[in-house]
């Protein structure tokens, strides 16, 4: 550890020395032992490495839980970013750390992508509710924070200017992976209400990666990344890739809406092409890239009808429609006000009721939905519907 303090960046060195570490918390307890855990990130023995850095997302930032070291600990990860050894090969320590090939400093990159999103989860609700992985009641279980949590919440908000200029240098990276964890982290960083002066600088970086040289998971991930950031992104739907055209719709973005729409709906309607785009998810989305697709169509249409035939279509396909991820949201965007008795259905909610009871039988379509289908304020049950209809 002595051999590692002395090489250092001042920053880091300065950082690891004035820290009341023993003052502050992991997930398992004292954090004590973090400054061992971020000198041996540095370690000349890969496997040393491979064990701290585990230790950061086990420990500093588990399960996506922000704790008061958190934040200290993220400052001399950025700190530490330019190292020498950001260039050693990184070894995941963890069965199901896989993905391509990357360097130290791409991980180290992810890592903070990560801290990153997790301080930004609850400051935009209207943000949060377009994430695939948003259900209703996400919002009636939300729960006040104990001061601890506060704190490491509030901490890691604070210093997110910090984490953007250390991550910023590395969006110009010869390394392709270091640029896509770069961005990763860029990302829901940008997103921050106090650092959108620092947007626009950061979208000419974006745009000049953005000529016929870069390839489709580049390009694709730049779009999405100037639609997340509010800049216009109109001019990217007439690309001559469909997968950049798509993250170009996928907003929130100052966009054509109906131009857009169109684009997201096309893709949507040839959902295993869609998927096929990117087997290793772009930085920041898990899951099947349809269902970000489908949320983002969802949020754009200013009505129901104006996605029924594809959403109706999507339901009605059985086997290949996803309860939580697809049949629920695109139920609970039919019935967005809630089931009203005393209005009668359009003809695209009976259209999609239909298609429910259709096909509940072979896909559990409506049992498998009860909570959807409360949330939206209809019967729990297959002859409830029906009787509806």
């Amino acid at each position: 550890m002595t051999r590692i303090l002395s090489g250092l960046p001042a920053a880091a060195r300065e950082l690891l020395l004035a820290t009341d570490w023993e003052s502050l918390q992991h997930a398992y307890g004292s954090a004590e032992d973090i400054p061992v855990c971020l000198c041996s990130l540095l370690d000349e023995d890969p496997e040393v490495r491979s064990v701290a850095s585990a230790a950061l997302d086990m420990d500093v930032l588990h399960q996506g839980s922000l704790y008061t070291v958190t934040a200290p600990a993220a400052l001399f990860v950025a700190a530490i970013l330019d190292h020498p050894m950001g260039l050693a090969e990184h070894e995941g320590h963890f069965p199901w750390d896989g993905g391509p090939p990357r360097n130290l400093r791409a991980a180290l990159l992810v890592w903070l992508g990560q801290v990153a999103e997790s301080a930004a989860h609850g400051e935009d609700l209207v943000r949060d509710r377009t994430d695939w992985q948003w259900e209703p009641w996400h919002d009636e279980t939300r729960r006040e924070h104990d001061p601890d949590e506060l704190a490491a919440l509030h901490a890691c908000r604070e210093i997110r200017p910090a984490l953007y200029d250390a991550v910023e240098p590395f969006l110009s990276s010869p390394d392709p992976h270091v640029r896509e964890a770069a961005l990763g982290a860029a990302v829901p960083l940008l997103s921050a209400p106090g650092l959108a002066d620092r947007v626009p600088r950061a979208a000419v970086l974006l745009r000049a990666r953005l000529g016929a040289v870069a390839g489709r998971r580049e390009r694709a991930g730049a779009a999405r990344a100037l639609g997340v950031w509010g800049m216009d992104t109109s001019d990217l739907l007439a690309d001559s890739d469909q997968a950049v055209r798509v993250c170009a719709a996928l907003g929130p973005a100052n966009v054509d809406r109906t131009r857009a729409l169109a684009v997201l709906l096309d893709a949507l309607r040839d959902p295993r092409t869609t998927d096929g785009w990117f087997p290793e998810p772009l930085p920041g989305l898990d899951g099947w890239f349809r269902f970000t697709v489908l949320r983002s169509a969802l949020a754009l249409a200013e009505t129901f009808e104006e996605v029924a035939p594809v959403a109706v279509a999507i339901v009605a396909a059985g086997g290949t429609s996803v309860t939580d991820h697809e049949r629920g949201p695109i139920l609970l965007r039919a019935f967005a006000g809630g089931y009203d008795p005393t209005h009668p259905f359009t003809p695209a909610q009976h259209d999609l009721l239909r298609a429910f009871v259709d096909t509940d039988r072979a896909t559990d379509g409506i049992a498998g939905n009860v909570l959807w289908f409360r949330a939206a304020g209809l019967p729990e049950n297959r002859e409830g519907i029906a009787a509806l209809l």
